[in-house]
């Protein structure tokens, strides 16, 4: 088993109150009461049919998605969670991240969380127009979101994240901003900044509403970016903004090329038995029905393929390139198990198109090159990630 790689396992509880028309997540309108015990109990099967994958190394975060997890009980996570912890090491000090919407906390709930086990929330807050909210189709009003924040901090957890949304239907630049101010103003502790995107397969993309165009989406981003700095937000991610200390550590592995565990129904995991040979991505079965039966029969849960070598700089890169600090040779070397040869020709031309910088550092093993994509590289990210397509 390769060890060096850190370890993290995200959950996926796909049942919400209603789909929302942008979303491309695998998650389905709740239709009925969940069986939450059958659904927490097929999700431990499901780990412990993982295990095999993961070697001793611990695991440092844990990130409960959806959906909505906020659904689930209290006592859903408080057992969920004890049982993870019996079937496999879990860091005492991991961060273990839920995410709520706002229309969907119950008085007390975030106590209940927070005693469960839970050290930080990511609200879906996306943006505090009714307008707007309306046009999303999100269940949840301004006041839903004013509540849960003073929820999370009577129950004293202040590592909170905010998820906001820009570039909305018929969205102006100047409540983009109102919007980034008042997330600001209620102080999480880390804030998640994204654009509007039309996935396939969603309502949206059948039927687009009109949406900004790309010159004043890209206003509205770098206005925004400003008016994050100075409310002392430092950005480190494409999307993602943090106080000092207050990194997300979960998505920070993805985004390093760490391993994750995958459980749930429609959950992704990736995973380093050997490298550079021996990178598998596993996927479970979407519909929860069909993964709960999936989990009990006696062949292995969802699809294991392997990752081709050629691939592992291309895949590398879509998360690396991600990072405001972007990442060292060693780094590359230590995650794909390729030389950084491999890449390097590639990135000293982009480096010459003024889409990423170089810098030299020092290390006890010796010379390092630093690699991090130019302002200009971040505004064309998806030509850049492009060009390391095998």
């Amino acid at each position: 088993m390769h060890h060096a790689l850190p370890l993290s396992l995200y959950v996926h509880m796909p049942w919400c109150v209603r789909k929302c028309p942008y979303c491309d997540f695998n998650s389905h309108a709740l239709n009925a009461a969940v069986d939450r015990r059958g659904y927490r109990e097929a999700l431990l099967r499901d780990f412990e049919r993982d295990i095999e994958l993961l070697g001793a190394r611990p695991i440092e975060s844990v990130f409960f998605g959806g959906g909505t997890p906020s659904l689930f009980a209290p006592e859903d996570f408080a057992w969920l969670l004890d049982a993870l912890r019996a079937a496999h090491p879990i860091l005492a000090d991991a961060e273990i991240t839920l995410e709520a919407n706002p229309g969907t906390i119950e008085r007390g709930r975030f106590q209940g969380y927070r005693e469960a086990g839970i050290t930080r929330v990511s609200l879906g807050a996306q943006s505090f127009s009714a307008r707007a909210l309306a046009r999303l189709g999100r269940i949840h009003a301004l006041e839903d979101t004013l509540r849960a924040v003073e929820e999370l901090r009577a129950a004293g957890v202040e590592n909170f994240n905010l998820d906001l949304m820009y570039a909305l239907p018929e969205q102006t630049l100047e409540e983009a901003l109102a919007d980034v101010r008042m997330a600001c103003e209620l102080g999480p502790a880390h804030l998640s900044h994204y654009q509007l995107t039309l996935e396939p397969g969603t309502v949206f993309h059948a039927r687009p509403p009109p949406l900004p165009d790309e010159d004043l989406a890209w206003r509205m981003q770098i206005e925004a970016q400003a008016l994050i700095a100075a409310h002392g937000f430092e950005q480190y991610e494409v999307s993602a903004y943090a106080r000092p200390g207050r990194r997300c550590r979960h998505n920070l592995n993805y985004w390093r090329f760490g391993d994750y565990v995958g459980i749930g129904a429609g959950a992704h995991g990736k995973l380093s038995a050997h490298l550079p040979d021996g990178v598998i991505r596993t996927t479970k079965a979407r519909m929860p029905g069909e993964f709960q039966r999936e989990v009990t029969s006696v062949l292995p849960a969802g699809a294991r393929r392997p990752v081709e070598r050629a691939s592992l700089p291309f895949e590398f890169m879509l998360n690396a390139l991600r990072l405001h600090e972007g990442f060292s040779s060693a780094d590359f070397e230590a995650r794909t198990g390729l030389p950084f040869a491999t890449v390097r020709p590639t990135l000293e031309q982009a480096a010459g198109r003024g889409l990423v910088e170089a810098t030299q550092t020092l290390g006890r093993q010796g010379a390092h090159s630093r690699w991090r994509p130019s302002e200009l590289g971040r505004r064309f990210l998806n030509d850049l990630q492009a060009q390391f397509l095998g």
